[in-house]
């Protein structure tokens, strides 16, 4: 079940920045290792579906959008598209419209690194465009993974970590004041063996700890960085060349964002994913279930860059299509895809 419990500002602000330096100093001084969901995080019962039903459908049927917000790894897709393809399998019958509208080098804290891209265009913000995207998705459910951009890849600094938390209460409260419901997700991992950034990884560790704190304020938080830091450290015992973003350390391959899914999957109440490995494992049990989940990738592709285009932003994007006619274009693959989702169905059937 969804919780309706409003956000109360936390009066103890200054405490937390206290606890943050007091944990900054214990991780540099190599006393103090973060994974998973911390000391620092205050354990609470799962944000939404009812454990004692591993087959409850999370969204209540009345739902009809769910928004992803995010910045590159979000608009690269692949999480999304899971999470799309894991609803279309286990509940045909309630069809939700997921809409990505990631963007790309985004922040909720509104900062920007200097000579960011080049000097072309600094980190756009997501105060920009959040009333556009709200009035145009018109969302019921609300899915915002920040952080990753928002200590803009240096060492801990108090007031970028004030920038970020004051970012996502404004988004949190915007949302809930639009009548939506949001769940917060916690950044992905940072790699510095691939990405540099000395101290970056312990930043995120921080970020990702307070969010998960602020479920004791009636928050829904599921946490996507302990998972990934703890498959990340696992995969490394096997193999030290092993990563998830092998470029950069920042923007996961497509397993990683089958762990990201896998773990959003878990936070709202799902069972049947723990084992699997991919979202292609995933799929596997489902007839056509590879097929059905590269029809939701060939939408979702077409769908995100139309919507970000119609929306706006102050980063330069490719030209999506035009709504009406990207729509036309999911119309033609969802004839496709509509058939597939009837039990027994037979391609082309």
């Amino acid at each position: 079940m969804f919780m309706t419990a409003k956000y109360c500002r936390c009066s103890a602000e200054g405490r937390w920045v206290f606890v943050m330096l007091a944990v900054w100093g214990l991780i540099s001084a190599g006393r103090l290792s973060l994974s998973g969901e911390t000391a620092l995080a205050v354990e609470s019962p799962p944000p939404l579906a009812a454990r004692s039903n591993a087959v409850a459908n999370p969204f209540p049927a009345d739902f009809r959008r769910v928004v992803f917000l995010g910045d590159s790894i979000t608009y690269a897709g692949d999480y999304v598209s899971d999470i799309t393809a894991w609803s279309l399998t286990r509940y045909s019958e309630h069809r939700l419209e997921m809409i990505n509208v990631g963007l790309p080098s985004e922040t909720v804290s509104g900062l920007s690194e200097p000579g960011h891209a080049g000097g072309k265009f600094p980190r756009p913000d997501l105060h920009e465009r959040l009333a556009r995207v709200l009035a145009q998705t018109k969302p019921n459910l609300v899915f915002a993974c920040y952080g990753m951009n928002d200590g803009i890849y240096l060492p801990f600094d108090a007031a970028r970590f004030k920038s970020f938390r004051d970012g996502m209460v404004w988004l949190h409260n915007s949302v809930e004041a639009f009548g939506a419901q949001i769940i917060h997700v916690t950044p992905p991992v940072f790699d510095e063996a691939r990405g540099g950034h000395a101290g970056y990884s312990a930043v995120l560790d921080l970020y990702s700890a307070w969010l998960i704190s602020q479920r004791t304020n009636g928050w829904q938080v599921i946490d996507c960085h302990g998972p990934m830091k703890r498959v990340l450290a696992a995969e490394r015992e096997k193999d030290p060349a092993f990563a998830f973003a092998v470029k950069d350390g920042i923007h996961p391959d497509s397993y990683g964002h089958w762990v990201m899914a896998q773990a959003i999957l878990a936070g709202l109440g799902a069972t049947d994913v723990a084992a699997d490995g991919s979202a292609a494992a995933m799929m596997a049990g489902v007839p056509h279930g590879l097929e059905i989940l590269g029809l939701v990738r060939e939408q979702q592709a077409i769908m995100k860059d139309a919507w970000l285009t119609a929306v706006g932003s102050k980063r330069p994007m490719k030209a999506g299509l035009p709504l009406a006619q990207a729509r036309a274009r999911a119309a033609e693959i969802e004839k496709r895809l509509s058939p597939l989702l009837i039990k027994d169905a037979k391609p082309g059937a």
